[in-house]
């Protein structure tokens, strides 16, 4: 039988629901609804959302294979250091986004002690697009070392076992027993580094520059518009609302769903 909670926890809880609530709702209210589809069609709008699109999808898809390998590691290697390692790896989530961008200036950038070599070699990531997929890859990252470990630790080693007595190698076990039962993770993994990746403004600036056509994604260009156009940043912040809500609704099964036994 449930009983009803204490009438305090109910008055924190509508609290913190309409913190959460009333901002999209102002959002909503401010939206120039009949200038949606004008707005939306304008070249530089296209151009911010094509570039966003890119991007984040590459680095979603790069956090992903370096991530996946790193969580790997972390879940089922014991070595000294160990604790350090995951701590750097999940570094990303409580560091300021623009303090990851300094920082990547002055280890990727042309003076930096990574980037003068990079330099050398021709190879220039600062106000590129392959810098602002750098960035997003950046803070990106550690979603998917999180997600894909918890997936790792959760295997039942004995399938691996039984794969490995019927004389299956190390990849065919990999191909055919790990990688399908670690699916619903990697997934939720891509999701949660996409939509990452999508919102990121800080490091993106700051490593990457704000240039339309080349750095400036949809976060950076709902900032450059509402000093401008205030209604056009109204509209492309409902843009990545939107995405945001479809991440939520394709992962709802994973986290939004109790949990048998949870009531």
């Amino acid at each position: 039988m449930r009983r009803r909670p204490p009438l305090v926890i109910l008055i924190l809880a509508t609290g913190a629901l309409l913190l959460l609530v009333l901002p999209v709702i102002g959002l909503l209210e401010r939206a120039p609804w009949s200038q949606l589809g004008h707005e939306l069609a304008a070249s530089d709008v296209r151009t911010a959302l094509r570039l966003s699109l890119v991007t984040s999808l590459s680095a979603a898809a790069l956090a992903l294979v370096l991530g996946a390998p790193l969580a790997w590691v972390l879940a089922r290697v014991d070595f000294r250091g160990k604790t350090l390692v995951r701590a750097l790896a999940l570094l990303p989530l409580v560091l300021p986004p623009v303090v990851g961008g300094v920082a990547l200036l002055f280890a990727l950038g042309r003076n930096g002690f990574v980037g003068s070599w990079l330099a050398r070699a021709g190879v220039t990531l600062p106000f590129t697009t392959a810098g602002a997929v750098v960035a997003e890859l950046f803070v990106a990252l550690p979603f998917a070392v999180i997600t894909v470990e918890a997936g790792v630790r959760a295997l039942d080693e004995r399938l691996e076992e039984a794969a490995a007595t019927l004389g299956a190698g190390p990849w065919l076990t990999l191909r055919r027993v790990v990688l399908p039962a670690l699916a619903p993770s990697l997934a939720a993994a891509g999701a949660l580094c996409w939509a990452r990746a999508l919102g990121e403004f800080g490091a993106t600036i700051t490593f990457a520059g704000n240039l339309p056509g080349r750095t400036q994604t949809l976060p950076l260009a709902v900032y450059l518009e509402l000093q401008q156009r205030p209604g056009v940043a109204v509209l492309l912040s409902l843009v990545l609302l939107a995405l945001s809500i479809a991440v939520l609704f394709l992962m709802r099964g994973r986290w939004l769903s109790p949990r048998p036994g949870s009531r």
